[in-house]
């Protein structure tokens, strides 16, 4: 459920000016976007692109601007009907309204046509309709309208995990008490295992033998839309917590915190952003494993799995985060636990794939003894079971 925190007098004259202007109504999609751009995750951007921010980022994914260039390698656009546009007409400023609450302005604004065909294929590499985010693209409306974003108010969902939603503000204040020398990010939208873990332990021990001495892990998992059948927020937050518990990974070294944005499942041109929102925030080392920000359709890989990892070392923009690859992680029957993967010994090592472990949750079996920490696991367990139920 979604709440606007209480309205402080400095931002009542902000809700009496949205009051007297033309509104378009949101959806909880357009919402999560509102957060991101007010909370700072896409500077420069300051709103909804504009037209010309639009073709810098689908020709270029960058945006430039009097300090150089930023990467910036997906859209961020806010898309109205036909008869909103006629509603807005010449106006200059209109207000955004979500379940019938402002929680927005947007001024300068700029209407363009919503090219879906070509938003899409250069995003996305395709348009085909089976990609759920593809699909919502063109369902929205036929008009963008691009502006300059001020929220009314900070925004926060009520969910008992906004103490998560740390602004980068707020993050790099976190790694600052911490006295952090070093913060390395880990993007992720799955529950962690222990091949996860094991890429962050790594990470880690690589940083500290090139002479850090004190390097923080972001722990990030991405809190916006996601597809029908991956694990909703509130149970990877849990079983996120319990692995920290269990010391999977270490608690004193590691900051637990929620990305708003929306997930897109865009593959290359995803991790891009996932990887320039964490160098907003303060990370300056960035984990990138298998297939980041890809799926299946049809059951195949709609994306090369290592092109991830490869764009992002090429990507222009990002500059000031070094990127770390690492090999597969898999699961190794030899020494019941998981492991980098060893070419030269590959009949020890079996892939536990997403599909075999909710077969496993589903029917209350226990994975293979050093696949997840026991408590991270049993809330899998107990989540997949209640919906099958």
């Amino acid at each position: 459920m979604f709440c606007l925190t209480r309205i402080s007098d400095s931002f009542k004259m902000k809700l009496e000016e949205a009051q007297t202007l033309s509104n378009v109504s949101i959806n909880t999609l357009d919402l999560q976007w509102v957060q991101v751009l007010s909370e700072g995750w896409a500077e420069p951007l300051k709103g909804f692109m504009r037209q010309h921010e639009l073709l810098q980022c689908q020709h270029f994914n960058c945006l430039t601007t009097d300090n150089g260039v930023t990467n910036q390698s997906i859209p961020i656009v806010l898309a109205i009907s036909s008869e909103d546009k006629n509603k807005i007409g010449e106006s200059t400023k209109i207000a955004l309204k979500y379940h019938e609450k402002i929680v927005a302005i947007l001024s300068d604004i700029e209407i363009y046509e919503h090219r879906k065909d070509e938003r899409v294929a250069r995003q996305f590499g395709t348009t085909n309709k089976d990609h759920p985010y593809i699909e919502m693209i063109y369902k929205s409306g036929d008009w963008l309208v691009g502006g300059e974003i001020h929220v009314l108010e900070r925004i926060a969902w009520n969910d008992s995990l906004d103490q998560f939603r740390l602004t980068p503000k707020e993050l790099r204040q976190k790694f600052k008490e911490l006295k952090a020398d070093a913060v390395f990010a880990f993007q992720t939208r799955n529950p962690v295992h222990n091949g996860h873990a094991l890429l962050m332990k790594d990470c880690r021990r690589q940083l500290i033998e090139r002479g850090y001495t004190n390097p923080v892990l972001l722990l990030h998992p991405l809190g916006g839309w996601t597809k029908g059948d991956d694990v909703p927020l509130d149970v990877r937050m849990k079983q996120h917590e319990a692995i920290l518990e269990e010391g999977v990974i270490n608690p004193k070294s590691t900051v637990l915190a929620i990305f708003p944005s929306p997930m897109m499942y865009a593959g290359p041109t995803e991790v891009q952003w996932h990887a320039k929102t964490r160098m907003v925030a303060g990370a300056n080392f960035y984990i990138v494993g298998r297939d980041p920000a890809g799926m299946k359709i049809g059951g195949r890989d709609l994306y090369e799995p290592t092109h991830g990892s490869l764009t992002l070392k090429m990507a222009p923009g990002l500059n000031q985060l070094e990127i770390i690859d690492f090999r597969k992680a898999a699961y190794d029957t030899k020494a019941g636990e998981m492991a980098f993967h060893d070419p030269e010994r590959k009949d020890d090592f079996a892939d536990i794939s997403g599909t075999e472990m909710r077969r496993l949750a589903k029917s209350g079996e226990q994975p293979p003894e050093g696949f997840m920490a026991a408590k991270g696991w049993k809330i899998m367990s107990d989540y997949y079971q209640s919906i099958q139920k």
